[in-house]
């Protein structure tokens, strides 16, 4: 006996709160849009420009992200000091706005005040990132951005019909800015990990999109388009159960990295997390509806004269 999340001939009429949904949709992409220029965007050095520098306490001292900030705190503003590595770790990264100094000088006096103050320590890595740079960065990813959304719009028209890739598009848009409003609200940086991130849940949310679209497809081929809206419930309905474990497999991995991954991968796995959320809600919500709407645009939806479907003209013939 086979195992099944949702049980087959399930009918949850999703299209019904198509209307709330995109109320709720539209306010949390009207929070995000409004939430950069209110509280401002935290740009990472990887964005922005800074020192990362990378430091290994060797000592048996007591040692934690408090006690290295105010022991360097009256020497740099230190942008964020995070663990590297699990919680046993006595590894940090101290992350601050500006350069090393000349010679490395800056990184010099930390570290001797890091072993007045602390204990015995190594410096391991030190990075810098020139404000041009991280300008270049920061442009080349709302260009990848950009061109992922592009190429989404490109695919789906190719692989279904243009009349598909509205939806899509708008969907992938949803998850970004929603993702992204959330890192601004919540005040959190943003840099190459989560651009890495946003990058991911665009794949993320084209994949589970295709799944819905292609049942669609199918079902307008077998059904016709007489009566779209029920054709779209059945569809979200027998992809239901594979969105659901495809989601919630994936969910779980992101927070077992948010959990135990430490402090350096949690902005990607923070991220992720609201991404995987916000991606299986668009697929539903957002892609499809808008899919009924360009359909009924076009005179062929609820109460419109469609063509009969292709397996009834077969049997007429």
């Amino acid at each position: 006996m086979s195992y099944e999340l949702i049980r087959s001939g399930t009918q949850i009429d999703f299209v019904r709160y198509a209307r709330p949904a995109a109320i709720l949709s539209l306010l949390l992409v009207l929070a995000s849009l409004a939430a950069a220029p209110v509280m401002g965007v935290r740009l990472g050095i990887d964005f922005a420009g800074g020192t990362e520098l990378q430091v290994n306490f060797t000592g048996a001292e007591p040692v934690d992200e408090g006690r290295i900030r105010s022991a360097v705190g009256g020497i740099i503003d230190a942008d964020s000091v995070v663990r590297f590595g699990g919680a046993d770790s006595r590894e940090y990264l101290i992350r601050f706005k500006g350069s090393p100094g000349e010679k490395g000088e800056t990184v010099d006096q930390i570290m001797a005040t890091l072993r007045a103050s602390i204990g015995e320590a190594r410096e391991d890595r030190v990075e810098f990132v020139g404000p041009k740079v991280g300008e270049e960065l920061r442009g080349a990813g709302l260009q990848a951005l950009a061109i992922a959304g592009l190429l989404v719009l490109i695919y789906i028209g190719f692989r279904f019909t243009p009349r598909f890739a509205p939806g899509a598009v708008a969907a992938v848009l949803h998850d970004v800015l929603v993702t992204s409003g959330f890192f601004v609200l919540m005040g959190m940086e943003f840099d190459l990990r989560v651009l890495a991130a946003l990058l991911a849940i665009v794949g993320y949310s084209l994949n589970d999109t295709i799944i819905v679209y292609d049942r669609i497809r199918e079902n307008m081929e077998l059904r016709g388009k007489q009566d779209l809206p029920e054709v779209i419930n059945r569809s979200i309905n027998q992809t239901l159960g594979r969105t659901l474990l495809t989601s919630g497999t994936t969910l779980v991995a992101v927070l077992a990295l948010l959990f135990l991954g430490g402090e350096v991968i949690r902005p990607f796995a923070v991220a992720m997390v609201v991404g995987i959320v916000v991606g299986t809600y668009s697929s539903i919500y957002i892609a499809a509806p808008i899919l009924l709407l360009m359909e009924r645009w076009r005179g062929t939806g609820r109460g419109a004269s469609a063509t009969p479907p292709p397996r009834a003209k077969a049997a007429r013939a």
